[in-house]
């Protein structure tokens, strides 16, 4: 596994997987759909997608692999997460269903839709700290955001008084979909957490 060129996997279980292959890959990365244990055990990374938060965790369980997402993430595995993905790395789940399962990594609260319904989803420019330039556009689809955050996590952006990005350690997560856009900044700062591993 080349640390110059990381292999960066994309939980395919549901959601916007290519999108975000192809920004790891504008981003310098090697990406790779992954759905099998076996797949996570070769990548570097991984990227858990938007989508369906509560379908994503019970696809996880069905493939065998909420347990080795588990064990990777308490290995110290970068990992980052958009909308649905950010709700999948809540330590704690708010509004979700009651059988639903988080990978965990970060240790906060995230309210599911929290932005609204799908008719209610919006762009918005968002100021992101460790992002240069202008701010991301961010498009927020049925979006989480983070009610709180223990002492270890880093805020990394905030609209409308809500957290939307954050981080601890080497897990990176996001309210809205920086995938969806083009800007593949943070992507590349993702990428650069890996290379620093």
């Amino acid at each position: 596994m080349s640390t110059d060129t990381p292999t960066i996997g994309v939980l395919a279980l549901q959601g916007d997987v290519r999108e975000h292959l192809i920004a790891l890959a504008a981003a310098g990365a090697v990406a790779r759909p992954i759905r099998r244990p076996e797949e996570l055990a070769e990548v570097d990374a991984l990227v858990i997608p938007g989508g369906e938060s509560t379908t994503m965790s019970k696809l996880a369980v069905v493939f065998g692999l909420l347990e080795p997402l588990r064990a990777r993430v308490r290995a110290g595995m970068p990992v980052y997460g958009t909308c649905a993905g950010m709700i999948m790395l809540a330590d704690k789940i708010l509004d979700g269903r009651d059988d639903q399962e988080s990978v965990g990594g970060i240790d906060m609260t995230v309210r599911r839709n929290a932005f609204g319904r799908q008719n209610e989803s919006f762009e918005a420019a968002v100021e992101m700290q460790g992002i240069a330039g202008d701010p991301v556009d961010g498009v927020f689809i049925r979006a989480p955001w983070v009610e709180s955050v223990g002492a270890a996590v880093e805020v990394l952006a905030v609209h409308e008084g809500h957290t939307v990005a954050v981080r601890q350690g080497n897990v990176l997560a996001t309210s809205f979909h920086p995938e969806l856009t083009g800007d593949h900044r943070v992507h590349e700062l993702f990428v650069s957490m890996v290379r620093a591993g």
